[in-house]
């Protein structure tokens, strides 16, 4: 990037590169850009997108890069000038690569990705890109359902990347053509070809079937201790969203919450073993200067050896680096990992007010694991808690708004009842609307609307009488959005490209994101939004289904009509539950 771009810019050194501990790169025979469609900040702090790019600088011959959102001031700067969007470390520009590769994290970026695209001169839609332009490859959470993307990208990758992602490399230093590689890429394990996919409709909207014979069956890495893992770790330029060095302790979670999207589009539960992650720690501590390790995983807690783990850690290790470890739940609280976890602000995520709404969901968690839990943490010295809760989870009712209030009550006699807590508790309510999403039991529900959010938040503000407490709720407008992207069909890429065309893309950002122009953007392209909001039918042919992530429909289905009936499965760790992934990875725990 120009230096004289770079002074008109509010953080320049997003765009510089040349990071402690980043790879020297040199142009190879294929040449891949990992593209985050967010800023460096928040880019800097993902994992996976230093794991696709370290697996790719594995394969000989190929070279991988990083690309991130430019913020507004820069992309504006470029637009008017002419300038093309650039990679970190070879500054190529994008349109110049063999493939640029997108992680689909959050919905809410999938604008961003058009964003990415126009400011690199590449054309938004597939059909219009021809054998001079990379090919546009997408992966992440959000890569399970791809077709509102359908029309914007030319290869999907489902499933963990790290043996496919090497594939499609070496893959295309063999192939002479765009369409020779699309072709067979198929074989590869986890790779969806939207070019090679017709979808047909009902008169009634309702998808009537797809013109492929078996679902794609996602990529699947079924040894992650012997995986490839990075072992260095780039330092950023500016303060980062987490400024620390992470480790994967493991993937997938036992817990199978009904609402919870990753608890199974990432099962089988995976985990690495104590001399590999401390291995891995030492390596990245000693590279980066961290003095903070995080554990990183959807549930840490439920790490099978946390505490000899723990224990390892602090003997290599340099004695002044914290351990973070994020996704503690309170019942699997210990004294040993209070202690390694700040002592300020506790997060607790009950999601339902009663034990009753907390069964639908299977939140296998007990009043008395609540109580114990929350005494080892105030007697460690935390003094304020926040607390997440859902709005619209199915069969919910008044009660259950109003039992909130009962927990932050008893929350704070519990604190209470120890004289020597002599510091005033501090409590967070936050509450956010339910999310329908695929793949999981709560896939065919429908999202409440935004008059009976706000009856809700009337509810429950007008109960809530606690000093020292705020209350807070999302965005309804944003979480119909996500919704509808999460659900969606590929007739959705019209919105999506229609809002781009209006000025939409940051939509993450609370700031940036514009209901007006979304809500414009279905009219015009005569797309209905109620229509992936709506609760679906069980028969109902789903844009999902041409995906398979080994949890078997039929399961779900029987976890929909155990939730109705406030019936709890638990947890994987008590036994399999048959959802379907033991028919090809062995689910011993």
């Amino acid at each position: 990037m120009k230096e004289s771009i770079l002074k008109r810019v509010e953080k320049p050194s997003r765009y510089i590169g040349g990071e402690y501990g980043a790879p020297k790169l040199k142009k190879g025979r294929f040449n891949f850009c990992i593209c985050f469609p967010d800023v460096y900040e928040v880019a800097m702090s993902n994992l996976s997108i230093r794991i696709v790019a370290d697996v790719i600088n594995k394969v000989e011959g190929a070279t991988c890069d990083r690309c991130f959102a430019p913020w507004s001031d820069l992309g504006d700067i470029l637009k008017k000038e002419g300038v093309l969007l650039e990679s970190l470390d070879l500054k190529m520009p994008l349109k110049d690569f063999d493939m640029l590769g997108f992680t689909l994290q959050y919905e809410m970026s999938y604008t961003t990705i058009l964003y990415m695209l126009d400011l690199a001169g590449i054309p938004l839609k597939r059909e219009d890109r021809g054998e001079e332009f990379p090919i546009i490859q997408a992966g992440g959470p959000c890569a399970v359902n791809p077709e509102p993307l359908a029309d914007f990208i030319d290869i999907f990758v489902v499933g963990d990347g790290e043996e496919s992602m090497q594939e499609l490399a070496k893959l295309k230093m063999e192939c002479k053509s765009k369409s020779e590689f699309l072709q067979r890429a198929c074989s590869v394990q986890g790779v969806y070809v939207p070019s090679l996919v017709d979808v047909k409709y009902k008169e009634n909207g309702q998808i009537e079937g797809f013109s492929i014979k078996e679902p794609i069956k996602k990529a699947l890495l079924k040894d992650l201790d012997g995986a490839e893992f990075p072992s260095v770790q780039a330092v950023p330029n500016c303060e980062s969203v987490f400024d620390r060095a992470v480790i994967e302790v493991m993937r997938g979670c036992y817990r199978g919450c009904r609402f919870c999207q990753a608890g199974f589009i990432y099962r089988p539960v995976r985990a690495r073993g104590v001399k590999t992650l401390t291995e891995q720690a030492c390596s990245l501590v000693k590279g980066s200067g961290f003095s903070e390790l995080g554990l990183n995983s959807l549930s840490t807690g439920d790490y099978p050896h946390l505490k000899e783990l723990i224990r390892s850690l602090k003997d290599n290790l340099p004695s002044d680096v914290h351990l973070s470890l994020p996704s503690l739940r309170l019942d699997s609280f210990d004294g040993e990992f209070v202690q390694e976890s700040r002592k300020s602000s506790l997060t607790f995520a009950p999601e339902a007010g009663t034990q009753r709404l907390r069964d639908v969901i299977n939140k296998d968690i007990t009043e008395e694991d609540v109580e114990r839990g929350l005494n080892m943490a105030f007697d460690n010295g935390y003094t304020g808690i926040k607390l997440y809760f859902m709005f619209g989870l199915p069969t919910e009712t008044e009660e259950d708004i109003i039992a909130i209030c009962d927990i932050v009550d008893r929350i704070r006699k519990i604190y209470s009842a120890n004289p020597q807590r002599a510091r005033r508790l501090r409590i967070s309510v936050s509450a956010s609307t339910f999310i329908p999403k695929p793949f999981t039991p709560f896939q065919w529900e429908r999202q409440i609307t935004e008059a009976e959010v706000k009856q809700k938040v009337d509810l429950l503000r007008s109960r809530l009488y606690s000093k020292n407490t705020t209350v807070s709720w999302n965005d309804f407008a944003l979480s119909e959005m996500e919704a509808v992207l999460a659900r969606g069909d590929r007739r959705v890429g019209r919105v999506i490209l229609r809002a781009y065309e209006k000025g939409c893309y940051f939509d993450g950002w609370t700031d940036k994101f514009d209901a007006k122009k979304w809500n414009e953007a279905f009219e015009e392209v005569n797309v209905d939004k109620t229509f992936y909001t709506r609760e679906w039918g069980e028969d109902e042919i789903l844009p999902w289904d041409l995906i398979d992530v080994f949890v078997d429909k039929a399961f779900l289905l029987r976890e929909r009509k155990k939730a109705y009936r406030a019936e709890v499965t638990g947890s994987c760790k008590t036994g399999c539950k048959g959802c379907g992934i033991q028919k090809v990875y062995g689910c011993n725990v």
